[in-house]
């Protein structure tokens, strides 16, 4: 993925922007179950009371709390809250109306207000039952005191609690402070519970509706749960909607390198990469490339925030039940690293089977016609099934891979939420840890493995997009054989349409010998010039240097009199009108294929070029003429029309070199003279390189070229060569009678 990531510098802002979203996405989500160990905690569980610091108390209750608390508690409550005797608080307070109330001041510090409240709580508890066991004090009756020797506050009447202040003022200070060493031992959580229990007395002793107050607080926590509920969602659709467009318009940069990049290939860099494999890296990798692109984005960042910041809020929560997380976290790592390590080599051959699949499927489809003559149909479905049978293996044993993940992640969700289950619910019982929390660590732990699980995903998809990415940038970082010069030179008027090739060798890349050796002759403006010899004499291989789809090994092949290699390839075949052996058509009508090379040909001249090329009787033969369409690849028109529409294409771009390689093949014998002798008054000016097998069509060249296994083995006419070179006569008397040879 690293040979391609200089395309995502384009998409840098969109990206930031995506992960600021993501963490905005991860904080609301993780804040969730926090809200929710709220509404369990202090909404439910306290009445909506969120600690034990008292926002106002009676004067009775102060007087009667703080007789309980050390010099050093007495001073901090005291100086934390303010008296208020005229009433002005009754809306809130309606016992205030009636008795002197105190109120917390408004920069009072709640936390230790709330720790002296909580201890003097349970310094409370073990007053009474001190009292209780000596004296048998009115706190039983009361029903202060409940049957394990804590006090039951819940239903506490705090008039009859306040009437026993002169009985806890006459007990002995060691008693007091016997009660206070017991409280200091207790739970801090233990105290806040019991302290916010008593602070719901103290509000009902002021007549406050503690019923609203536990509403209203549950009321504004689901909002708060709800708005951020919204915001996650608003910026996971953010995301979704960047991913998107960073995604696609990677994928389409990447197609547009690759397709410009295959279009300055030359013949050698085809040679190396199968057409079959391009199309598999123009589409198929590439799609994988952006899905996890896509997928990345919103998973890759968010992920690890979702797993980091829910094992740092559950051991906010609970510090004693972090071993649980970092056990799940332990399984979970091995888990990925054991798929990873599985899934890598599959996925690297996974392109490799599709490739293979691609070949025998576009061998099957463009050889039909041969397959069906030969009756071969079985064997081309056991070659095409075996590349199938490879590939489905292949991926069923990968998502056999991705299958097992699922219910093993599972597995352990449900495990740890067994664990946390049974070790919270002896926190709870032991006063360790309230309801709402162990709610929340589930919440956390199913968090911190769904963020393992969607690493696992991608990483499982990260070696098939890597393995593709690898295959995209092996295309783009092909540097082709042939390249314009840095400096390209002009070509020379004075030889203009002069075609030289000056002891020429040429060898494949990858040969173990020449396949043209030392080649020289001239090929001038009005003449034709032909090339002739056995099959794989290298007749095809000579021409395609001329257009420099293949540079020369040695030697140099000039056209207009410069080297070929020091001017621009537009420039060179901007000269050039080529014919393949092949004639290749592309979809769209016969006009648009005679315009293919030169847009701006008037009617007339494609008229005339068509005329030359006898294409007329068959494309006048056809209800829409010129305007009629072409099937891709030229399917529906026979190969001596393909031939003759290629022939007529090069002759509408009126060039000053015509290359025809072996183009009137598929013609019978009438039409063939009559297409050279047309060809002859309209290209009197050009020069016409043509490789032929018959020596009929290159009866009247001024120049016949022959070559045997890659050399020049004659040069002249054909009256000349018949009588200076046995390979032509040899070539001739196979294909002319006797009459014809004398």
């Amino acid at each position: 993925m690293g040979r391609i990531a200089k395309y995502l510098k384009a998409y840098l802002g969109p990206i930031i922007l995506a992960v600021c979203l993501l963490f905005a996405q991860a904080i609301c989500d993780l804040s969730l179950p926090n809200a929710m160990s709220n509404i369990v905690n202090v909404g439910i569980q306290q009445g909506g009371i969120e600690d034990a610091a008292p926002n106002a108390l009676s004067a009775d209750g102060m007087a009667f709390f703080t007789a309980l608390m050390t010099d050093a508690q007495r001073d901090t409550v005291e100086n934390a809250y303010t008296l208020v005797e005229d009433g002005s608080l009754q809306d809130q307070y309606p016992q205030s109306a009636e008795k002197p109330i105190y109120v917390l001041n408004d920069g009072a510090d709640r936390g230790a207000v709330s720790a002296v409240f909580g201890e003097t709580t349970w310094t409370l508890f073990n007053t009474l039952g001190a009292v209780e066991a000596q004296q048998g004090a009115p706190g039983a009756e009361s029903g202060a005191l409940s049957s394990d020797g804590s006090a039951n506050i819940e239903n506490l009447d705090l008039t009859q609690l306040y009437a026993m202040l002169p009985v806890i003022q006459a007990l002995p200070s060691a008693v007091l402070d016997d009660a206070r060493e017991k409280a200091e031992s207790v739970q801090d959580t233990l105290k806040q519970e019991s302290g916010v229990v008593l602070v719901g007395a103290m509000y009902r002793e002021l007549g406050v509706d503690t019923d609203a107050l536990e509403q209203s607080y549950i009321t504004r926590e689901g909002l708060w749960m709800l708005l951020l509920t919204l915001l996650s969602a608003g910026a996971s659709i953010c995301v979704s909607l960047f991913a998107s467009r960073i995604s696609s318009g990677l994928g389409r940069d990447l197609r547009r390198d690759v397709f410009h990049q295959v279009e300055s290939f030359s013949n050698g860099e085809f040679d190396r990469f199968s057409t079959a494999s391009l199309i598999t890296r123009t589409t198929n990798d590439i799609t994988q490339v952006q899905n996890v692109v896509m997928i990345g984005i919103r998973m890759l960042c968010y992920a690890p925030i979702m797993a980091i910041g829910g094992i740092l809020m559950a051991v906010r929560k609970s510090l004693s039940m972090t071993w649980i997380v970092a056990l799940a976290v332990v399984v979970l790592i091995g888990l990925v690293a054991v798929l990873f390590s599985i899934a890598l080599p599959r996925f690297k051959k996974m392109q490799q089977f599709l490739d293979r699949l691609n070949l025998v499927a576009r061998e099957n489809l463009t050889g039909l016609m041969v397959t069906r003559a030969f009756s071969n149909q079985a064997f081309e479905e056991k070659r095409f099934d075996k590349s199938n049978r490879d590939l489905t293996g292949n991926q069923r044993f990968v998502n056999r891979l991705m299958s097992l993940m699922m219910p093993v992640m599972l597995f352990v969700l449900n495990g740890v939420s067994l664990l946390i289950v049974w070790v919270g619910s002896h926190q709870i019982a032991e006063s360790q840890m309230q309801v709402g929390d162990m709610m929340a660590y589930m919440q956390y732990a199913m968090q911190i493995i769904m963020s393992f699980l969607m690493i696992s995903a991608i990483f499982i998809m990260v070696p098939r997009a890597s393995v593709s990415a690898g295959r995209i940038a092996d295309v783009l970082e092909t540097q082709p054989a042939v390249e314009d010069p840095a400096h390209p030179k002009d070509f020379v008027p004075e030889k203009a349409g002069v075609v030289e090739f000056d002891h020429v060798s040429f060898r494949y890349d990858g040969a173990d010998e020449d396949v043209l050796h030392d080649v020289t002759f001239t090929a001038l403006p009005g003449q034709t010039t032909a090339l002739i010899g056995s099959t794989g004499s290298g007749k095809s291989t000579l021409v395609n240097l001329v257009p420099r789809f293949y540079d020369v090994t040695q030697g140099q092949v000039r056209v207009d009199g410069r080297d070929v290699r020091e001017v621009r390839q537009k420039d060179l075949r901007g000269r050039i009108g080529y014919v393949p052996q092949k004639g290749v058509l592309l979809s769209g009508t016969i006009d648009s294929n005679l315009r293919y090379g030169r847009e701006d040909a008037t009617d007339a001249d494609i008229r005339t070029a068509a005329e030359v090329a006898q294409a007329t009787e068959f494309i006048d033969a056809k209800p829409e003429g010129m305007q009629s369409p072409i099937a891709q690849g030229g399917a529906n028109v026979s190969g001596g029309q393909k031939q003759r529409l290629s022939i007529a294409r090069a002759l509408a771009k009126n060039p000053e070199i015509f290359i025809f390689d072996d183009s009137f093949s598929a013609l019978d014998f009438q039409t063939d003279a009559a297409l050279r002798k047309a060809l002859k008054a309209h290209t009197e000016n050009a020069t016409i390189l043509l490789v032929a097998q018959r020596v009929s069509t290159i009866l009247d060249a001024d120049q016949i070229i022959v070559l045997d296994e890659g050399k020049v083995v004659g040069k002249g006419t054909h009256k000349t060569l018949l009588k200076t070179c046995r390979t032509y006569y040899e070539i001739a008397s196979s294909q002319l009678t006797k009459e014809e040879l004398a």
